[in-house]
């Protein structure tokens, strides 16, 4: 079994296919079932931020694994394979766990060092394991990456130099209204991208904020977080608020429309001659793009941050080199300690089966010198036994160092053909270890480390 990463994001699709690909709510989970229970997939976790929509598996065929993901995603989005393969990108084996190191440090972001991704990263992983669609190989992919992203923000400041998209919006945003510490705002929805609008217009020192949820005990909670004062409001009031509001931050889960330009002329926005700033953070989007066309008011959403001056300039390239170092060290260390443990099985076969021959000459010297005393008896076996882990220490430690280099599984088929060792015996040893380090995981989940197989080239690996 190996891990593929199959998906798209603002760097290989334009943001209208993004908004199509979207997914969150039950279609997450729906979606994360279907691709677990296709074929040659083991164990699945799903991405989707309003950057990136991202599905790693584990599978164990690299063709049809990504067929059957490419399937699904096209089946969900409603986008043809054909177009939807043109913006696809597929990481296999090593370059899936570059892969996700680098996102988790926030270098695959629209803007490069945030540190939201690692909470979705979290919210990701959480969710597979409530629907028990991660076993243990995906699970040490995502936790590590977890690792490697909170040591780059540790010890490069990465997150703090790098603007997050929603402090990049309101950069956008002050220069459409001047400075933000006397403006109105108003902020559509109530999940974690509200929650860091909020907390960064209390940064910004906003007069007021208006949060508007579905459900108004979220809101509420939101609203008593606040640094500055603010206040809860149901959708129902939502078209009162708007009048008020010289900013507006949107980003909710709502499949349609939030905000329409017909809905804001009819409370005078765009003929009362103020000026005003929408930002739309939502995939798919929440605002109506005919909005920017209103006099005196400004639309900015993903597109447009993307591609914006203040989302550019965000990050030095030295920090972005300094985390590059980390995730390239971080890759080889975990590669290099997964080639070694995938090698550990065929030694524990090795020295059960020098044991059993110990035992079984033991026993044969017992049968033809039945008259030596136990103390004699007791020295021999345990000189003979001294003299088998001699032999065999330096090169059981010696075929575990060399395992930890690209290409080291060679070592462990070495040892298997040199001693003759049962095929199954490895396998066997792997099955219980892993049986006892995580009792809980799928059955589907597979004993054999992927990652002593070759590069992530190793089967024609597309990187479109």
């Amino acid at each position: 079994m190996s891990v593929l990463v199959v998906g798209l994001s603002h760097g290989s699709a334009p943001v209208a296919m993004l908004e199509r690909a979207a997914v969150a709510g039950d279609d997450l989970v729906k979606l994360l079932h279907a691709v677990h229970g296709s074929a040659h997939v083991g164990e699945a976790v799903i991405v989707s931020t309003c950057n990136r929509v991202e599905v790693y598996a584990v599978v164990d065929r690299f063709h049809g694994g990504v067929t059957a993901i490419t399937e699904l995603l096209s089946l969900h989005s409603g986008l043809p394979q054909e177009d939807l393969a043109r913006h696809l990108y597929v990481h296999y084996e090593e370059r899936a766990v570059q892969h996700a190191f680098a996102v988790a440090c926030g270098l695959e972001s629209m803007v490069v060092g945030e540190g939201q991704i690692l909470g979705q990263l979290r919210a990701a992983l959480r969710l597979a394991q409530e629907q028990g669609t991660i076993g243990s190989e995906l699970h040490d992919v995502v936790q590590s990456a977890l690792r490697v992203g909170k040591r780059a923000h540790a010890e490069t400041g990465i997150d703090k130099a790098g603007a997050s998209l929603v402090g990049v919006g309101l950069q956008v945003a002050e220069n459409h209204l001047g400075p933000l510490e006397c403006a109105r705002a108003l902020v559509v929805g109530a999940g974690a991208m509200s929650g860091l609008a909020v907390a960064t217009l209390g940064r910004y020192g906003a007069r007021e904020i208006v949060i508007a949820n579905r459900t108004h005990a979220k809101a509420v909670r939101l609203a008593a977080e606040s640094p500055v004062p603010a206040r809860a409001i149901g959708l129902d009031e939502l078209d009162g608020a708007l009048a008020d509001a010289d900013l507006v931050v949107s980003c909710t889960g709502a499949a349609g429309r939030v905000l329409t330009a017909a809905q804001l002329r009819a409370h005078g926005i765009g003929s009362d001659g103020r000026r005003r700033f929408f930002l739309d953070l939502a995939l798919p989007h929440d605002i109506d793009p005919d909005v920017d066309g209103l006099p005196g008011v400004a639309l900015a959403g993903l597109e447009r941050l993307r591609t914006s001056p203040e989302a550019a300039g965000a990050i030095g390239p030295e920090a972005v080199e300094a985390v590059r170092r980390i995730v390239a060290d971080e890759v080889a260390a975990f590669l290099g300690a997964a080639r070694a443990a995938a090698v550990a099985p065929t030694v524990v076969a090795l020295r059960s089966k020098a044991a059993q021959v110990v035992d079984a000459e033991l026993a044969r010297l017992t049968g033809r010198l039945p008259e030596l005393d136990d103390r004699a008896r007791k020295e021999i076996a345990h000189t003979v036994r001294r003299v088998v882990d001699k032999l065999l220490h330096s090169p059981t430690v010696r075929v575990k160092e060399l395992a930890a280099a690209p290409g080291g599984d060679a070592y462990a088929d070495a040892l298997r053909e040199l001693f003759d060792l049962d095929p199954k015996a490895p396998q066997a040893v792997a099955r219980a270890d892993l049986d006892a380090a995580a009792p809980a995981a799928p059955a589907a989940v597979k004993a054999a480390r992927p990652w002593a197989r070759g590069t992530a080239d190793s089967e024609g690996t597309p990187t479109t």
